[in-house]
């Protein structure tokens, strides 16, 4: 198989909303759902195969099964698949948070860390996105403006635009804003350290936990400096991504060095590889393994892809 549809793994974060359902055709039941894990070998957060052959399958066991060859030559340095593809949808402020790089968070937590890039499918009026400072700061200061909650004062508020897209580095401390909804592609980890959260409390009627001390450890304590993404969405030494837009027709190749994975934003239609088909909607990913070949996508969409 070369078109393998999949099913996220949902997650109910108390800040998410319900767009994913109504907007994005997702087949979800309760009342809040803020994350869909699109490509996900996570974890206890699989993503799995809808349909043909190895329909109901994690992803990861249909990897494991069909052997390392579906992820590419390019895969080969690493020992676990190597990214997450996520829809997110922020009906209320996230937290503010800092991801640790690899080292620090293979000796504290025992997976990697975090590199992410944010594409923002909506945006409504006047949100915003937190990257980075907007100035120098010391640990004192950080720590101070934790406990007097202004920390905000310090941080580099970017307004948000369906369309743009914000590469998160090792240790830059960040935030969605409420009222967007954003296209994730980052590596395949869990790790984040928590600074400030508004006072909010989970469903155990508790404060959510802060990680002050290893945030400040790992953070970045000037302003971020910008990567050269070479014409890519974003691009770093775990993925690629690429927005593919088309009214008709578009044909890829899916080479031996790399699978790829195709989010839809927008449009329906039909994606195709020799004899298969699959028909896609708004909202539908797809994981195609390397050394696919030719696909052919017909229809009018807007799509993210991701690759190694």
């Amino acid at each position: 198989m070369c078109i393998l549809k999949l099913k996220p793994a949902y997650k109910d974060n108390l800040w998410g909303g319900h767009r994913l359902v109504e907007e994005y055709n997702k087949d979800f039941q309760g009342p809040i759902l803020a994350e869909a894990w699109e490509v996900s070998c996570y974890p206890g957060s699989p993503s799995v195969i809808e349909g043909g052959r190895y329909s109901g399958t994690a992803l990861e066991d249909y990897i494991k099964a069909a052997g390392p060859g579906v992820l590419g030559t390019a895969c080969s340095r690493f020992d676990d698949f190597p990214l997450l593809v996520k829809l997110i949808d922020a009906r209320e402020n996230l937290s503010l948070q800092v991801h640790p790089n690899d080292e620090f968070a293979f000796a504290h937590e025992g997976q990697p860390g975090k590199l992410e890039m944010r594409y923002i499918m909506s945006a409504e009026p006047g949100s915003f996105i937190y990257c980075g400072l907007n100035r120098t700061v010391s640990k004192d200061e950080i720590r101070q403006r934790i406990e007097d909650k202004t920390l905000m004062e310090v941080l580099l508020k970017v307004p948000a635009k369906q369309g743009e897209v914000f590469f998160i580095d090792h240790g830059v401390l960040h935030a969605i804003g409420k009222g967007i909804t954003v296209l994730e592609v980052e590596q395949n980890s869990n790790v984040t350290y928590r600074v400030y959260d508004y006072g909010r409390r989970g469903a155990d009627g508790r404060e959510r936990e802060l990680h002050v001390d290893k945030a400040l450890e790992v953070m970045q304590l000037k302003p971020a400096e910008p990567r050269d993404m070479q014409g890519h969405l974003s691009t770093c030494e775990y993925f690629t991504a690429d927005r593919v837009i088309s009214n008709g027709e578009y044909r890829m190749h899916i080479g031996e060095d790399s699978f790829m994975t195709i989010t839809f934003m927008e449009g329906n239609g039909v994606i195709s590889c020799g004899d298969e088909r699959s028909s896609f909607v708004k909202g539908n990913t797809f994981f195609i393994p390397a050394g696919s070949g030719d696909i052919e996508i017909e229809g009018a969409f807007d799509a993210v892809t991701a690759r190694v």
